[in-house]
């Protein structure tokens, strides 16, 4: 063998060896692990947040008491609680020192099965004259101080001949709460509204209210109509409030996102049998709800009772029997005021 052909052998053995092949990356994977990573850690905090919702016996059975109607009735209530404010809040927030609850506000929403009705968000006036189961004719609100949700639900049922299929409560501090978590709310003021007892003072046009001033403009009657006129406020900041709840800058945003649910924890109690699903639908329709007030026939004073409101019986019996059947409620029964 010549040593030319070995030396040419030799340098082909000791040929080196192609370089190992990296791994390519796959930007696909890493994506989808973050995706369920979140996902799992979204799931998480949603379990934690139902679980932790205050839940009370507010819908119980009893004699009487009307049988399943179609749609989805809410009850919603805001009450002059204290007991869970310290007194620099009480301060902050206008509340005054008054112990035990009243219901400040009532309100029926109900969600038709029918998708081509409208939802309706309902105001029951606080001075509505109705029977009290066990307690006589008096104002609505009255229910609550003598017999807690359980009784305001029967009392409301017993009036409007509606079963109420969900219960939803808040407080003071926990409305102000709410607000704050999603960064305040717009509001359109026709007027000035001055009002030291609700602690505000707020310039007539656009403006977006805090916390504070959007409790002390739901709670305000210095209107020449009282609670009339602040029903219709209520309802009119709710519609707005919800607006804000289901925009992206608050459900994209983990800043807000995650504060509101915290605060609706902190601050909301709902039926034994509710959710947070519940409370998210019933969110998202409420600012296409078509709104208004129990249709009203006068305002006298009654002695023992007070100043108390009286429905109209006919419009306000077609009005709840509109609603008991699912069916659309006729604008002219419902009061805009």
């Amino acid at each position: 063998m010549s040593a030319g052909y070995h030396h040419g052998y030799q340098q082909q053995q000791r040929r080196p060896m192609p370089p190992a092949r990296r791994k390519k990356r796959r930007p696909g994977r890493v994506i989808l692990v973050l995706l369920l990573v979140l996902l799992v850690g979204a799931g998480a905090m949603w379990l934690y947040v139902d679980s932790s919702l205050r839940r009370i016996d507010a819908l119980t059975e009893y004699e009487g008491r009307p049988a399943d109607t179609p749609g989805t009735t809410w009850l919603l209530v805001g009450s002059d609680a204290r007991d869970d404010l310290t007194q620099e809040q009480k301060d902050a927030l206008a509340t005054g020192d008054a112990a035990g609850r009243r219901t400040d506000t009532i309100m029926m929403m109900h969600v038709p099965d029918n998708g081509d009705a409208k939802p309706t968000l309902l105001s029951i006036p606080r001075d509505s004259l109705v029977s009290i189961p066990g307690n006589g004719r008096n104002k609505i609100n009255a229910a609550f101080a003598f017999g807690g949700p359980q009784l305001l639900v029967q009392t409301v049922e017993g009036a409007t001949g509606v079963r109420v299929d969900h219960y939803m409560e808040i407080g003071f501090g926990g409305f102000a709460g709410i607000v704050d978590a999603v960064g305040g709310v717009d509001m359109c003021l026709d007027e000035p509204i001055k009002d030291p007892l609700a602690g505000i003072d707020l310039p007539a046009g656009c403006q977006e209210l805090d916390g504070a001033q959007a409790l002390g403009f739901v709670r305000t009657r210095a209107f020449a109509t009282a609670d009339l006129q602040r029903v219709q406020n209520q309802r009119k900041f709710l519609g707005a409030l919800s607006e804000k709840v289901k925009s992206p800058a608050t459900l994209l945003n983990p800043f807000r996102g995650v504060p509101l649910m915290f605060a609706a924890t902190d601050s909301v109690s709902v039926g034994q049998d509710d959710h947070l699903h519940h409370l998210v639908s019933m969110g998202l329709n409420m600012s296409d709800a078509v709104n208004g007030t129990v249709p009203v026939g006068g305002t006298p004073t009654l002695p023992g009772v007070g100043s108390v409101v009286q429905w109209d019986k006919e419009k306000a019996s077609a009005l709840f029997d509109a609603i008991a059947k699912d069916q659309p409620v006729p604008a002219e029964l419902l009061v805009a005021k």
